[in-house]
């Protein structure tokens, strides 16, 4: 279970009762500047930070292979112990290095942006995109502690809230009406983060203990992301096109709802709803019509396919989603012709 507590008082209490040979901090430029400052004096005296650049472009193999040899280098051994202090990257990137260097060293997860807390940081999966694919090399490794402040979120820019605040709105949709009439009816600066991260770390925590390998429900944690991951993969491979995690993932959920209304599992009320509420907050990405084909192309390498067939989490309604449920690749592109208008 993630500990909500301040982070000063959680990490003192984790190294009086913790004993390591060494302690690595991996850290961003902007983690660097804004995160680490608040952990100084806890930390011990002589951690080695290792630093990378920020961004989804960076979480590949280089990147891996540069956290790798930072560690050989300074001669770790299995004793070890690696803090993640970032966002899904760091995290992702950063518990996966761990978790595969010298088959397994300890870490714990710091997250420090909001997509990070109510996603990246529970349930145990790790990561690196590979040939343009997210999150396409990977294992599932639970972390040793999860530390989760609210206090970082004062360092962030209201585009990363926004990014965070669509993992929210999917928990909402797939696991909690209820909430999901109260997020709705609220704008974004209104939105009271500490019983939301609180909310969903509570709802991917159930679903992850019941599936931690992601057989069966877990997979609902997928919604909007066949589609999302794709608008995203697309992105990051072109020019000046970069969009944030959760801006993909709120045009996934638009073009996954529709698809929901278009094979007759879910009231064309709800998509209603859902839009009205999701492209105030989002806005649209722009995707030309002439592109819709090479993003509906990448959903073939979503890890939910199985046997040829793309599948994908669809509603029955607001709180009830549907696993496996097969859709084709002329149905992604009718979805992004839609959500594009």
């Amino acid at each position: 279970m993630p500990v909500f507590d301040s982070i000063k008082a959680s990490l003192k209490v984790f190294f009086t009762n913790n004993n390591y040979s060494q302690v690595a901090v991996l850290v961003d430029e902007n983690t660097k500047r804004h995160c680490l400052p608040i952990l100084k004096e806890i930390l011990p005296k002589r951690h080695n930070l290792i630093s990378i650049k920020s961004g989804e472009e960076h979480k590949h193999l280089q990147t891996c292979s540069f956290i790798w040899n930072e560690l050989t280098n300074r001669n770790f051994d299995r004793n070890a112990l690696f803090i993640n202090l970032g966002g899904g990257v760091i995290g992702d990137m950063g518990g996966f290095c761990a978790s595969t260097y010298k088959r397994g060293i300890d870490f714990i997860q710091i997250p420090t942006t909001l997509l990070s807390q109510v996603d990246a940081s529970v349930g145990g999966k790790l990561g690196i995109d590979f040939n343009g694919f997210k999150n396409h090399i990977g294992v599932f490794q639970l972390p040793k502690e999860v530390f989760i402040d609210t206090l970082f979120l004062n360092t962030l820019p209201e585009k990363e809230i926004r990014s965070g605040f669509a993992e929210i709105i999917k928990h909402c949709l797939i696991a909690d009406a209820e909430i999901w009439n109260v997020i709705r009816k609220k704008d974004l600066s209104n939105q009271n983060w500490k019983e939301l991260v609180n909310h969903s770390v509570k709802i991917k925590e159930d679903i992850t203990l019941k599936d931690p390998k992601e057989k069966g429900l877990r997979k609902i944690l997928n919604f909007g992301h066949t589609v999302g991951h794709a608008i995203e993969s697309y992105c990051l491979s072109q020019p000046k096109r970069k969009v944030l995690h959760g801006e993909a993932i709120a045009a996934g959920m638009i073009c996954e709802t529709y698809l929901s209304v278009k094979k007759g599992k879910l009231p064309e009320s709800s998509l209603e709803e859902i839009e009205e509420f999701i492209f105030p907050v989002f806005g649209k990405i722009k995707i030309k019509k002439e592109e819709t084909e090479v993003i509906a192309k990448l959903a073939l390498q979503d890890k939910k396919n199985s046997g040829g067939k793309i599948n994908c989490i669809l509603l029955e309604n607001i709180g009830a989603p549907l696993i496996d449920q097969s859709i084709s690749l002329k149905e992604i592109k009718e979805s992004l012709e839609f959500y594009i208008g």
